[in-house]
């Protein structure tokens, strides 16, 4: 279906990096660098604008056939970004790569989202979606997550929430620690994060994990596939702990996939 014309606009805004940005308004020819974002976009019935999307873009399911696929997340093809013509890049500081985007910000406008905690995709969201040209449904979908995380009961305090643990990675264990969007979501969950004292994603050794002591232990379904044939594995080390594999994406995608993260976890304790 052809999008009618609209009359294109400048617009000057800000991302969260605090970078100045010139966007068409409305942007026609969208190039997103983020899964989560893709999803959003879409979801914001925004698709038909999307030109571009990385091969891990796996929501909504015709997203890879309705735009070009353009490379990883940290791997840009620029030949396919410039064969598209963007009016738009959208992407992220931690999931795509500072070289790369500095290369593309030279030729397109480039937003970039950074977030660490619920306020800062609840702000990405409506961001995106007045960039974008989507800003009521935008809004209506911030304020709908809002609402679910507001409904969850977590503890009075820290010290009465249930210790857990996080696991991203294998060979080497790596967990995911604190000034992590991960992070935030485990404390919203009603769980203290036990490897809070460290930072981002750090790799922690079987010791660690047995002094740390948690009473649950979550593996990541992403960005390493857990599965059901590595709780043993886990449970030799820490014999006391409850262990299950979670949905990493109801942890860590911060777009509209936030919808379902509340309920989610709430089933979770």
């Amino acid at each position: 279906m052809e999008l009618p014309l609209i009359p294109v606009l400048p617009l000057n805004v800000t991302d969260q990096m605090g970078r100045r940005v010139a966007v068409p308004f409305p942007p026609r020819r969208i190039v997103s660098l983020v899964p989560s974002q893709t999803e959003l976009l879409f979801d914001l019935g925004l698709g038909a604008r999307v030109v571009g999307v990385t091969k891990f873009c796996i929501y909504p399911a015709e997203a890879r056939t309705a735009a070009a696929v353009i490379g990883g997340t940290k791997n840009f093809n620029f030949d396919k970004i410039a064969a598209l013509k963007p009016d738009l890049i959208i992407g992220n500081k931690e999931e795509n790569y500072q070289q790369g985007i500095e290369e593309l910000a030279a030729n397109y406008p480039v937003w970039l989202s950074d977030i660490s905690n619920l306020p800062d995709a609840l702000d990405m969201i409506r961001r995106v979606g007045f960039i974008a040209g989507a800003k009521e449904k935008a809004a209506a979908l911030a304020d709908t997550i809002e609402a679910s995380f507001a409904g969850l009961t977590t503890p009075g305090n820290q010290a009465a929430a249930v210790s857990a643990a996080y696991f991203i990675w294998r060979k080497p264990y790596m967990v995911a620690a604190t000034g992590t969007f991960i992070d935030d979501m485990l404390r919203r969950a009603g769980f203290a994060n036990v490897f809070a004292g460290l930072s981002r994603y750090p790799e922690i050794t079987a010791e660690q994990l047995v002094s740390a002591a948690p009473q649950r232990l979550f593996l990541s379904s992403e960005p390493y596939p857990f599965g059901n044939k590595h709780i043993a594995e886990f449970q030799a080390i820490c014999p006391n702990a409850k262990i299950e594999i979670v949905d990493g994406e109801l942890f860590s995608w911060y777009g509209s996939r936030l919808r379902q993260s509340a309920a989610y976890f709430s089933q979770l304790r």
